[in-house]
């Protein structure tokens, strides 16, 4: 096994192996199945299935990040890879990701354990025989090491993967307003404040008067500039927190890291755009079973190696390669 990765020459800098991915490469295509999983509140999440459908094949459950979706192209590469080593992967969109807005005014956050703790408990009767794993991306990984350290020895997981993860959601709403990353920080904001405003429309349109009235009470939605904005006027009474600083402490994966109990390797760059150099857990913090892999370049969900005429994606390798020898 190898862990070696060589950054592409032609990609210099953490903003262009950032921006490849979503911008400039092509899409694998897949043939999916969607399922909807319907959760106790009346909600309901779209998963993606691809690959074997064999009752003991292994099977990857994969997380995507802020604003992304089972479609995101990091997303569709790993399904492709672990599909030609004979795996099965199921992706999962977070509330209102899947093309379509959820139904209730509450929605999707770096916290929400809970929507994949359902998720984990579905598989698991779906397929018990099928040794179950996850890999999430940014805003998943957080959910998914969260997530991990809040159910420990009962994870349901045999191994776990989480990539590019904003160990510390304070800093990193910082991190992010600071320099280029301000470019990030805005195309978030207009795609966070659009999924709010078409749920508003659609509970408008479906005479859903309670439900809108939960949205109209959070205020107007425009002059939101920075994730502190979006975070303390939406995310947080949304869904329970007091502000955005209680959002942030108590939905920050890198409290929950010492009591992991699943083998989990954790991917991240020293040069990542959306996060800090000391938002990074010291060794001290993880458990004896966590690996953390730090390279100096990759950017945020990067990790692009090979030529430009043949780019590789170094994620895709490593990763099913790394859960492979878990039950090797």
């Amino acid at each position: 096994m190898t862990n070696s990765f060589q950054p592409a020459w032609w990609l210099p800098g953490p903003h262009l192996q950032t921006l490849w991915n979503p911008l400039c490469r092509k899409p694998p295509h897949l043939e999916r199945r969607r399922e909807r999983l319907w959760l106790d509140d009346g909600d309901f999440l779209d998963l993606d299935w691809h690959g074997p459908h064999e009752a003991r094949t292994p099977l990857v459950l994969v997380l995507h990040g802020l604003t992304g979706s089972s479609s995101s192209l990091y997303v569709l590469g790993l399904q492709q890879a672990l599909a030609a080593r004979g795996w099965a992967s199921v992706a999962l969109n977070w509330r209102g990701c899947s093309g379509e807005p959820n139904l209730l005014p509450r929605g999707y956050h770096s916290g929400a354990s809970e929507d994949l703790a359902a998720a984990v408990a579905h598989l698991r009767a779906q397929r018990p025989m099928a040794p179950l794993y996850a890999v999430g991306y940014s805003l998943g990984g957080n959910v998914l090491l969260k997530y991990l350290g809040e159910s420990g020895a009962q994870s349901q997981v045999l191994g776990a993967v989480a990539v590019s993860v904003p160990f510390r959601l304070d800093q990193c709403a910082d991190r992010i307003g600071l320099g280029f990353s301000r470019v990030y920080q805005a195309h978030f904001m207009r795609e966070m404040v659009a999924y709010v405003s078409n749920k508003q429309r659609l509970f408008a349109a479906q005479g859903q008067g309670e439900r809108l009235s939960v949205l109209e009470r959070l205020g107007p939605l425009h002059g939101m500039r920075t994730f502190w904005d979006f975070d303390g006027r939406v995310t947080a009474p949304l869904h329970g927190y007091a502000d955005a600083q209680d959002y942030y402490r108590r939905a920050s994966s890198r409290f929950y890291l010492g009591a992991i109990r699943t083998r989990t390797l954790i991917i991240q760059a020293e040069d990542d755009p959306f996060i800090f150099r000391h938002s990074l857990p010291e060794a001290g913090e993880l458990a004896p079973g966590t690996e953390f892999e730090l390279h100096a370049r990759g950017g945020h969900v990067g990790f692009v190696d090979g030529s430009p005429r043949r780019p590789g994606y170094y994620l895709e390798r490593r990763i099913p390669e790394w859960l492979a020898a878990l039950g090797a």
